[in-house]
């Protein structure tokens, strides 16, 4: 048998495990495997601009596509740049097996040029890291990396390849079976456990769904939706589970959390059996833990064991996924009489119905109404501050419309390589990112990956000047001293002669126009449809839209920092 040499053989494995697409960023101890590669030429190679956007790339690929997400990067600062982007995908559960690039084994702790041991730095926020040492461990190492990270609740997996290991000759043989002695998950359900909590539904009078960002993952949407319609029984989603059912289903009540939906926050606390699926239960959607669901028995079903119980005590734990839970639920459960607590839900949606006042000045509830009037198949990948939360309370989504976003570390500069990762995954889809003029720079580099791809997504800037969220949390509880988060200060804010602060740095139109992109500023609701029609003819390259955001625009309801969830500010 012609044996091969390291670099070969991870080739043949990533077609092997039906790898299509690779997110890479070459350097020394890398560059024989993108030689070969470059000479097999079968697997689309993504090259972007900054490593850490090239995780979140592989990232959204991985959550809009149902496939692993694969990234190479090389050693040293390669292998730093992409923490940030696997801690955002082992919060939010996403499948992806990263590759990085090592020094040979001899210089290993010896400081050797770009040498680090990312390895221990990762530990904490992977699924599962290793260092290959031997030629004879590639294959079965590569093929374990695929099942950990696609098995159980999902996650990032990272395999750091020395550069000799990778040049030895070995066998070209790729594994077809895996067998992890330590690690089983999970794969079906206890039926005692689902019948009782089934029991308890039945005898609940204000019985309540949560569902989590684990239906979302295991795409348990339409089973669940029918365990729905069955029960009659209403549904809260988390930010993450936002789409579960569809936001126009007479049943979904809303988010709940710190902006969470008025009828969302207070059916919680009022509900006496919260039934809970996909969720860990943080601090975001709890408000203080001793107030949450206080009259409530609560069920929580999720793929991971040691999410249950974590944060939040629960009356009858079942480890499953959420795809099977729903599936082997449907079969059992029954219509219940939930009219009366429907009615009462439904005053308080009528109460407090969640809204934005709207003048005379455009805001951003005229701009995502917009996305939902011309939008139908779509996926809205956000960044992180206020335009966030405000696309998951108001952005209509279903079958035909999804939404991603860094849920779990809310990692800023995550919705421009997420358009471009969601795109590439779904060339037929359109790809719409919502950004906030601060976090869209931390990885505004991606645009010549946008446009070199040919990729049409369009990236709206919700620009207000500041970094909006924590402007909030400053003008709410901190005397309006905006102290580090006026984007257009720098060192005129340090004089003292009260000159007045410089226009905008970028200019985001001509900034796009540089990339080869298209690029439109708006300044007034008749602006916005005219704006997206513009962006919709452009299919050969990307489009940005800025919109230019009122600074005192503000995220309502919220939760007060340390409150319950029934301690909502409504308005100022």
């Amino acid at each position: 048998m012609k044996q091969i040499t390291g670099n070969k053989l991870l080739v043949k494995a990533l077609k092997e495990e039906g790898v299509e697409v690779l997110f890479g960023y070459p350097g020394a101890t890398t560059i024989d495997i993108s030689d070969e590669l470059g000479k097999d030429g079968t697997i689309d190679i993504i090259l972007p601009r900054h490593e850490q956007a090239l995780v979140h790339e592989a990232d959204a690929y991985a959550r809009t596509t149902g496939k692993v997400g694969v990234c190479l990067v090389t050693s040293g600062p390669g292998a730093t740049n992409v923490v940030t982007g696997l801690a955002t995908a082992n919060y939010d559960s996403v499948p992806l097996v990263c590759f990085t690039g090592q020094v040979a084994r001899h210089l290993i702790g010896n400081d050797a040029f770009q040498e680090v041991d990312i390895v221990g730095i990762t530990r904490s926020i992977t699924k599962y890291g290793v260092t290959v040492r031997r030629r004879e461990d590639l294959g079965r190492i590569i093929k374990e990396a695929f099942y950990i990270a696609r098995t159980g609740r999902p996650g990032p997996v990272l395999i750091d390849l020395p550069k000799d290991v990778m040049c030895e000759l070995g066998s070209p043989e790729y594994p077809t079976t895996v067998n992890i002695r330590g690690y089983k998950p999970s794969m079906g359900i206890h039926i005692g456990q689902l019948k009782k909590s089934l029991k308890m539904l039945q005898k609940a009078k204000r019985p309540l769904f949560l569902a989590g960002g684990g239906i979302n993952i295991a795409r348990a949407n339409e089973t669940f939706q029918e365990v729905v319609e069955k029960t009659q029984v209403p549904v809260v989603t988390t930010v993450m589970g936002k789409g579960a059912i569809p936001t126009d289903h007479p049943l979904f009540v809303g988010n709940l959390g710190m902006h969470g939906a008025y009828a969302a926050n207070m059916a919680v606390s009022s509900c006496d059996l919260l039934f809970s699926i996909g969720t860990r239960f943080n601090d975001r959607i709890t408000g203080k833990l001793h107030a949450f669901a206080p009259n409530a028995q609560i069920v929580h079903i999720d793929i991971d064991t040691s999410s249950i119980s974590r944060n939040v005590h629960v009356d009858v734990p079942i480890v499953a996924d959420a795809l099977e839970a729903a599936t082997r639920m449907n079969e059992y459960v029954k219509e219940l009489n939930t009219k009366k607590w429907l009615t009462q839900i439904q005053s308080w949606k009528e109460e407090h119905p969640l809204t934005m006042k709207t003048g005379n000045k455009m805001s951003p509830l005229d701009i995502i109404e917009e996305i939902n009037r011309q939008f139908e198949d779509l996926i809205l990948v956000t960044d992180v501050g206020q335009h966030q939360m405000l696309v998951s309370q108001y952005a209509q989504l279903g079958r035909s419309k999804h939404m991603i976003m860094s849920g779990g570390l809310g990692t800023m500069g995550y919705g421009l390589p997420g358009a471009i990762g969601a795109q590439v995954g779904n060339p037929d889809t359109s790809v719409i990112a919502i950004c906030g003029d601060g976090g869209v720079q931390m990885n505004i580099q991606e645009m010549a990956t946008a446009v070199l791809e040919e990729l049409p997504i369009i990236i709206c800037i919700f620009n207000n000047e500041y970094l909006g969220m924590v402007r909030q949390w400053q003008k709410l509880f901190y005397g309006k001293r905006y102290a580090m988060t006026n984007l257009k200060a720098g060192a005129l804010s340090r004089r003292t002669n009260g000159e007045e602060y410089p226009e905008y740095t970028p200019d985001f139109v001509k900034l796009a126009e540089s990339y080869g992109a298209k690029g439109y500023r708006v300044t007034s609701k008749e602006e916005i449809a005219p704006a997206f029609e513009a962006a919709r003819k452009n299919t050969c390259g990307p489009t940005l839209i800025e919109f230019i955001i009122d600074p005192e625009e503000m995220v309502y309801p919220m939760v007060q920092p340390g409150g319950t969830l029934e301690e909502m500010i409504m308005d100022c």
